[in-house]
């Protein structure tokens, strides 16, 4: 199938995505007006070029706070929100969990409430205007240790919001071990909210292991490394444990591939995992979820038989209610066989 007709039958069908940082869907003009409103001048072309420049993960997540710290204003973050419209939309993503990473904003004094607030209205917007489900997952991050994770969790349970469905463990792997927060884990599941946690992104199987055992995720963030150890990868395919593959961003920040054609996902993929298939940071990665369909279609021959089972683990693997899950399952297989239908020389 050529580009164009690839792309036009994904804008035609449904998706899910489970592993999108909402900051990270940013247009460059929203980033400019954001800059502009807090500081009373332009950005430069070189500064804003700058934001997207790195080497490496830890040079990713240095501009990732850089560019929070641009949002001074709490009513900003409907800016944020109208871009994550917008990018649902383009990709006809119908229902997404997204992460959202509080600690920076509350470091500036924002008030937690306040903040999921103004979220949740957005979220009531894009459900209304848009008819597409967002729902949160609260970053507690490694990167600021174990004391801000449960500050996080504890402010998560205070709110009781409906449209937070749980905590996942992000920022820098190799900085911030899994057993570090067990407590957390524990009382987050305790008190009935889902949780996932990044690993195997820079580090080795033993932190995706980690991961599943000690704090109980029940989905794996990118956990590329887990190929390498057999144990393991019988342990994730024997309990069906979904992997949040993001194939661009993992050759973005170079640490356990550095070629998409040679990206782990077709082995995770060939030996049972149950894989899906995100985007992480779009704007950081230039890169959108409709892309990363074609990549791993065109540079790592998936057969498009196989794309259709990667979108249906997307609803299957997402924390919707079972009966939303069969309704869009339902939605989904109606738009694959009709697209088919009118284009029949490409069944």
């Amino acid at each position: 199938m050529k580009k164009d007709e690839f792309f036009n039958l994904m804008h035609s069908i449904p998706k899910a995505e489970l592993h999108v940082h909402e900051e990270a869907v940013l247009s460059l003009n929203t980033i400019k007006k954001v800059y502009e409103r807090s500081f009373g001048k332009s950005i430069s072309s070189g500064e804003l070029s700058s934001l997207f420049k790195y080497k490496d993960l830890s040079g990713f997540l240095d501009s990732f706070i850089k560019i929070q710290s641009y949002f001074t204003d709490i009513n900003d973050l409907k800016f944020l929100f109208e871009d994550f419209a917008d990018y649902l939309e383009d990709n006809n993503i119908v229902y997404c969990e997204t992460f959202f990473s509080p600690t920076s904003h509350l470091k500036k004094g924002w008030d937690f409430s306040q903040m999921i607030g103004l979220v949740s209205k957005s979220i009531e917007k894009i459900q209304k205007e848009r008819k597409r489900t967002v729902r949160l997952i609260i970053d507690v991050s490694r990167s600021f240790g174990l004391e801000n994770a449960m500050h996080n969790l504890d402010l998560v349970l205070k709110e009781k919001s409906p449209y937070i469905i749980g905590i996942g463990l992000g920022g820098n792997e190799a900085k911030g071990p899994a057993q570090e927060f067990i407590s957390v884990f524990e009382k987050a599941r305790k008190n009935g909210l889902h949780v996932v946690a990044h690993a195997g992104e820079v580090c080795g199987s033993s932190s995706v292991d980690d991961a599943i055992e000690k704090l109980g995720a029940e989905r794996i963030g990118h956990g590329i490394s887990s190929c390498k150890d057999d144990a393991l990868m019988k342990k994730i395919v024997e309990r069906r444990i979904p992997m949040e593959i993001c194939p661009t961003s993992n050759v973005f920040t170079r640490q356990l591939v550095t070629d998409l054609r040679k990206h782990p996902v077709r082995e995770l993929y060939d030996r049972g995992a149950v894989v899906t298939i995100n985007t992480d940071d779009p704007a950081f990665f230039k890169v959108s979820l409709i892309e990363e369909y074609w990549n791993i279609y065109y540079k790592l021959r998936f057969k498009l038989d196989d794309i259709k089972v990667l979108i249906e683990n997307s609803f299957t693997s997402s924390f919707a209610e079972q009966k939303e899950i069969k309704k869009y399952l339902s939605d989904f297989e109606i738009s694959w066989q009709k697209w088919f239908a009118e284009h029949p020389s490409l069944t």
